[in-house]
């Protein structure tokens, strides 16, 4: 791949020789069950089942869970912010004052130079959840009708390029520079009108949608019965996340050492940030390779994942030896950390920062 990949197109890439791989759709306790056994037998390695938390250590929890976005996007450097995405964020208040909150945001965004389209996104959130985009005043109002009061949110530029990846940065803290272990390349599956069959209908005769249908006929309900013209293209997710219904492409045969360096770079700029993963926006891949023309919209830490794995042509074997080379990074910088007197998280306050993470997510607007 990497031998034409300066001359080749997103949409060259975009059809995997499988439709989906075996198990890319299984129940997520079925699937990730070895992977929280290796977990486990890392924790006793290293008597210590937090250990994780201080792969980045500066991080809350080490981005294991939990953590603020707009907290991490602060810790960053002036440098670093230029190639991130600009935001502004309130504090969601009483659930009735949403015309008050509507009016600080929309000043907010005035002051930033923001304009519409936006895009809406919960501070403590993962898997893409909360995540809409807004066109107007109106859409931003009924975003913030539905959001958990005393919940803080951004509101953030949309990048409007038609690539966007998953860039996933490893650095052990005696190394002079940084890795990238995994990249991947997000598609946004769509579907095309024949002039008589309803949206629904699309979605269920779709090679790829028809796996998986619950991901997108909830996402489209007001539409469902509509019918999109002879031709027309109906996109059928926004967020780039897999099990919101984004589709994925390894591209780790696209790496170079400009991109390694300027990922190295920009990782730099956030304190003690050894491990997690960045997701860019980008206008060409030949850009993305030169390590130039791309903006970050978000960063995370320990929970991050190499979703590479979610290839459809990728095998099994081979996507449990990445995911738990993966764990062994979190364990290993972690020890590292630890021997500099740094000191993990306990159970307990992990735990209860992951359970009010899942209790945000539940209490989020739809993610489109």
């Amino acid at each position: 791949m990497s031998d034409v990949a300066d001359t080749l197109r997103l949409a060259d890439l975009a059809s995997p020789r499988r439709v989906a791989s075996p198990f890319e759709f299984w129940p997520a306790p079925l699937f990730y069950a070895p992977v929280a056994a290796y977990w486990l037998w890392q924790a006793l390695r290293h008597r210590s089942l937090t250990l994780p938390t201080l792969a980045n250590p500066l991080m809350e929890y080490g981005g294991l869970c939990g953590e603020s976005k707009t907290r991490q996007f602060e810790a960053m450097s002036p440098e670093g912010r230029q190639w991130l995405a600009p935001y502004v964020t309130i504090e969601r208040g009483d659930p009735e004052r949403v015309a008050e909150d509507l009016a600080k945001l929309l000043a907010l965004a005035e002051a930033a130079g923001l304009r519409f389209p936006l895009v809406a996104k919960p501070d403590i959130g993962c898997h893409g959840a909360g995540v809409q985009v807004v066109h107007d005043p109106a859409e931003l109002r009924a975003y913030l009708a539905g959001f958990p009061g005393g919940a803080r949110l951004l509101l953030q530029h949309l990048v409007d390029c038609e690539g966007e990846a998953g860039i996933f940065y490893v650095r052990r803290p005696a190394e002079r520079m940084g890795r990238i272990f995994s990249m991947t390349l997000k598609f946004f599956p769509q579907v095309t009108g024949d002039g008589t069959s309803t949206l629904r209908q699309l979605i269920l005769e779709d090679p790829r949608a028809s796996r998986a249908p619950h991901l997108y006929l909830g996402r489209h309900a007001a539409r469902l019965g509509w019918v999109p013209a002879r031709g027309e293209r109906v996109r059928l997710v926004f967020a780039g996340n897999h099990c919101k219904g984004a589709a994925f492409r390894d591209g780790r045969d696209l790496i170079t050492p400009a991109l390694t360096e300027r990922t190295d770079w920009l990782a730099r700029t956030i304190p003690g940030f050894h491990f997690g993963r960045f997701d860019v926006r980008f206008s060409s891949l030949a850009e993305l390779r030169a390590g130039r023309g791309f903006t970050a919209i978000e960063f995370n830490g320990g929970g991050s994942e190499a979703i590479h794995i979610w290839d459809p042509d990728m095998a099994l074997p081979e996507a449990y030896r990445d995911l738990f080379q993966q764990v062994r990074y979190l364990f290993e910088i972690g020890a590292s950390h630890r021997a500099r007197g740094y000191v993990p998280d306990g159970i307990i306050a992990v735990a209860r920062s992951w359970l009010r993470e899942r209790m945000l997510k539940h209490s989020y607007p739809i993610t489109q």
